[in-house]
């Protein structure tokens, strides 16, 4: 529970560098249709998310954990540059090296429109606060 709740706090972060920094070197991504080598590159994915995906806040919830694997289910918020509002649902699987550092990671993402109105998320940006509630608490 604890390195998801950190794994959280990092993307509510939204500073691609410090969060490329708890992946291997050579770790491995599956985004949506997106396949992802090494650092470098989940950096220049997270600086091209962020810039489109504005005042994102999102809420990670353990699934299962078994080993070095872990399996997590998410939900996020965000707006684009037109003020269109958005919910995104998703599950990942992580896979850790001995180091702990996270070596893999394949996440399954499904998106929608929403009205501000239907927002669920509404702490300040940055780290969600320990007494907000989770995904179970929504119901999702």
């Amino acid at each position: 529970m604890e390195k998801v709740r950190l794994a959280e706090d990092g993307w509510n972060s939204r500073d691609p560098a410090k969060v490329a920094l708890a992946y291997t070197p050579d770790t491995r991504w599956r985004n949506r249709v997106e396949f992802l080598v090494g650092r470098e590159e989940v950096e220049a994915f997270l600086t091209r998310k962020w810039a489109k995906e504005l005042d994102y806040r999102l809420i990670k919830e353990l699934w299962t954990f078994a080993g070095n694997r872990i399996a997590v289910r998410y939900a996020y918020e965000y707006h684009d540059d037109s003020g269109n509002w958005f919910r995104t649902y998703g599950n990942e699987n992580w896979e850790f090296a001995e180091d702990g550092l996270m070596r893999a990671r394949h996440a399954s993402i499904n998106e929608h429109p929403i009205t501000p109105t239907d927002r669920k998320f509404h702490w300040p940006l940055g780290r969600r606060p320990d007494a907000h509630l989770g995904l179970s608490d929504f119901g999702f």
